[in-house]
């Protein structure tokens, strides 16, 4: 299979192109502008030159955090799956009306969290909460850090149908004592993409909420929220570790939850387990991740990721 990885040495890139190296079935690609760093020199804003050099690809990964449909509709006309880790409500409601294979929601979140709330709705009933836990001192991509930061005074829709501001909404989320990093402390709402998704397809409502691995930066980012200007004196690494956790419940089934050390590492080896799914069972249409995965099928393709129940 020969994949290209568009922003194959970015923050996500960079792991995911060691992921592909490792894998003898994956013949793997960087792409980017910078020709002195990447395989495939391309402008990702320059459409004539992004089709060609998307052609001849099985799979293209969006790990580049440039956010145009258009990046899908030319990849999957020169014959490719289209793989984004996106979690931007607006860009995965595009993507979801490509005519072709896309595959959406690979990561940490949305990713293994959508897999975690398909299972906990399984196992359980009622409503679903996400919680994502973010470790505050890893150094994320300039995307990442422009997703967080944009959000601040924004809204999205509940599945009640009120409209929620980012990072209010606090709850609070009792962490299991095995998770090292973290404790018992709040989380905030945020519009990941997959909650949306999955209160479409689960049938109940799906609901996210963020959190940072020190309370005090969790209601930084809440305090931020209702004045924006603020995140202008915040640093991009901020105090805390590079621990995450992320954890799915109902009102009667168990919680399931992962952790471990760097978003960026946790989101390349589940994209890089999503290519193989897709070698293994290609796509026609644009799918969620937890469509096409289990976590019992995420698990045994990840040896390093142990979901747990409590």
């Amino acid at each position: 299979m020969k994949v290209l990885v568009l922003g194959g040495y970015g923050a996500v890139g960079v792991p995911l192109m060691e992921e592909f190296r490792t894998d003898p079935a994956v013949s793997a690609f960087s792409a980017g502008r910078n020709a002195a760093r990447a395989d495939v020199a391309v402008d990702l804003t320059d459409q004539d030159a992004y089709s060609r050099a998307v052609s001849g690809y099985d799979v293209v990964v969006n790990a580049s955090g440039f956010e145009d449909v258009r990046l899908a509709q030319q990849a999957v006309r020169g014959g490719a799956t289209f793989v984004d880790i996106t979690a931007t409500s607006a860009y995965c409601d595009a993507l979801e009306n490509v005519d072709g294979p896309v595959l959406l929601g690979v990561g940490l979140a949305p990713g293994l969290t959508s897999v975690l709330a398909a299972e906990a709705h399984r196992l359980g009933s009622g409503p679903v909460d996400i919680m994502v836990g973010l470790g505050g001192g890893e150094l994320h991509g300039p995307a990442a850090t422009a997703w967080t930061y944009g959000m601040l005074g924004t809204r999205f829709r509940d599945p009640s149908g009120e409209l929620v501001r980012n990072y209010t909404g606090m709850k609070v989320f009792d962490v299991p004592a095995e998770a090292p990093g973290y404790r018992k402390g709040p989380a905030v709402r945020a519009d990941f993409s997959d909650q949306h998704a999955l209160t479409r397809d689960l049938g109940v409502p799906v609901r996210t909420y963020l959190r940072l691995d020190t309370s005090a930066a969790t209601l930084g980012l809440a305090a931020m929220t209702w004045a924006p200007p603020l995140q202008k004196v915040v640093p991009k690494k901020m105090w805390g570790s590079d621990r995450w956790i992320v954890m799915a419940r109902t009102e009667t089934g168990p919680t399931l939850w992962a952790s471990g050390r760097s978003q960026s590492a946790a989101t390349a080896m589940i994209a890089a387990r999503a290519v193989d799914v897709i070698r293994q069972s290609p796509i026609a249409r644009p799918t969620w991740l937890h469509s096409v995965e289990s976590t019992e099928s995420l698990q045994a393709g990840i040896p390093a990721l142990v979901v747990r129940q409590r």
